[in-house]
């Protein structure tokens, strides 16, 4: 069975990548088990731009193919912000709860809370095919965190399709529609076509 290396070093993201890739006809394995110190400076603009430039990396580097992801937070009355820089809202060896107080902070006496995840999903190949497919969410900011489970903003992020945040959700529910689940829907409809 061709290996698929998962191109992240975030054991969070990690597992919600091999749940949504599961019935792939692949042996889906993490980059940390083959490089455990594996890292990679995310320089791109956008997102698809920082998918491609971690898939690149890891193909290279291990002549397999691999997908990766990138995603952002996207608040509309902080102008997009944080954007592609969400992981790193309050600095870089910041923790998800630093990244969720400063929001909160930032967002105090807002009305409006409007707000997207999306997410970057990008396949290459040893070949050289690269593919990169984009899934969003809408939703909006919650006034304080709540819920304990996913990552990341899910404890303040209320998706317009359902009545809780994606931390009060079971993974299967998060799952069915969340703009990581979304891209990786596109991406791997888009592979199996090719």
């Amino acid at each position: 069975m061709k290996k698929l290396v998962l191109a992240s070093g975030n054991p969070d993201k990690l597992l919600e990548l091999r749940a949504l890739l599961e019935d792939l006809p692949f042996e889906v394995v993490s980059i940390l088990e083959i490089i455990p110190d594996w890292s990679i400076e995310e320089t791109g603009t956008t997102l698809e731009e920082n998918a491609l430039l971690k898939a690149r990396d890891v193909t290279e580097r291990t002549g397999e193919a691999s997908i990766a992801d990138d995603t952002g937070l996207f608040v509309d009355v902080l102008g997009g912000a944080p954007g592609i820089y969400a992981a790193r809202f309050c600095g870089s060896e910041c923790s998800y709860e630093d990244n969720v107080q400063k929001l909160l902070r930032t967002m105090l006496c807002e009305i409006n809370r409007n707000a997207s995840f999306r997410t970057a999903a990008a396949f290459v190949s040893p070949s050289g095919e690269e593919l990169c497919e984009m899934g969003e969410v809408q939703g909006i900011i919650t006034e304080e965190a709540d819920g304990d489970g996913g990552f990341g903003y899910d404890p303040v992020f209320l998706p317009d399709e359902l009545d809780r945040t994606f931390a009060q959700c079971s993974p299967e529910e998060k799952h069915r529609i969340s703009h990581r689940s979304r891209a990786l829907k596109r991406l791997i409809e888009k592979l199996e076509s090719s």
